[in-house]
């Protein structure tokens, strides 16, 4: 019998910006705490991705004593920092792909610093409490909201999928080009797939829809430098429907706190029917 346990949590506070690894985190109703909170977006509003901005991934958030910090990664002099609960109070409308939501500047010494940076007109804007984004209706079960994430709450993957990837790839990659929220242990690759219900620290959980893999996962989020893996090599046995898929998105139906080392227990499993990849 697997026992699958929780090795990794992680946030990425500002959208496509680097993430934060934890030991314990609080898991609340769009996701975990400070996950996905602030976004970039341009002059239209149209939020920024390193999809487009390779540099981003150069840029490390931390989150320290009620501030939140950004640093260039080779280049430590050139930071910033600002109060976490810090804004200019006046709404925009902004786009996260088809969806819009409701968003605050923090302010504009900080929107200045980062288009400074990208050497294109930006704003910072951070999600406000009151703002109800919801989960795409095919896949919610409970008018579950999001944050600034591209649709779910919490992505989950196994650390026996990475390893059965990186011994195709001549060199291998890190579990940073992905983004999971959650890795765990045990289980031989791409188990996630099969789950349907599954609890970790008391709260449940459900895998509701494979994650469609796009160029970001090409960037070294070290060097910030694009290459062709590894979605070249997924493409030869992870792809259903022309996307290559890795990892699961999730929808929770509880808030609590969630540890390294919690035993991810599975309640119910998907039927083969339901396990979409040609591998």
């Amino acid at each position: 019998m697997n026992k699958f346990i929780l090795s990794e949590i992680n946030i990425y506070p500002i959208k496509s910006l680097g993430g934060i690894s934890l030991q314990e985190a609080k898991l609340e109703e769009r996701g975990l705490q400070y996950d996905r909170r602030w976004m970039l977006v341009d002059e239209e509003g149209i939020f920024i991705t390193q999809r487009k901005h390779f540099e981003l991934a150069l840029l490390q958030v931390n989150i320290h004593d009620g501030k939140l910090s950004v640093s260039h990664k080779t280049l430590p002099e050139q930071s910033i920092s600002f109060s976490l609960d810090e804004d200019t109070g006046e709404r925009i409308s902004v786009l996260i792909w088809n969806d819009t939501a409701t968003a605050l500047e923090v302010n504009k010494t900080v929107s200045d610093w980062f288009s400074d940076f990208l050497k294109l007109k930006v704003k910072l804007v951070k999600m406000p409490e009151t703002e109800k984004r919801l989960v795409d209706r095919d896949y919610a079960t409970n008018n579950e909201i999001v944050s600034f994430a591209d649709g779910y709450p919490c992505l989950i993957i196994g650390q026996s999928s990475l390893d059965g990837l990186n011994e195709k790839l001549l060199a291998p990659i890190l579990m940073d080009r992905f983004r999971p929220n959650f890795v765990f242990t045990g289980g031989e690759p791409h188990i996630e797939d099969s789950f349907k219900a599954f609890y970790i620290g008391g709260i449940l959980f459900s895998a509701v829809k494979p994650c469609a893999r796009c160029v970001l996962t090409t960037i070294d989020q070290q060097t910030g430098q694009k290459g062709q893996e590894p979605l070249r090599t997924l493409a030869s046995y992870r792809t259903a429907g022309k996307k290559i898929m890795f990892g699961q998105n999730l929808l929770h139906q509880q808030t609590g706190v969630i540890s390294v080392g919690d035993e991810l227990v599975v309640k119910g499993w998907k039927d083969e029917t339901q396990i979409k990849t040609n591998e």
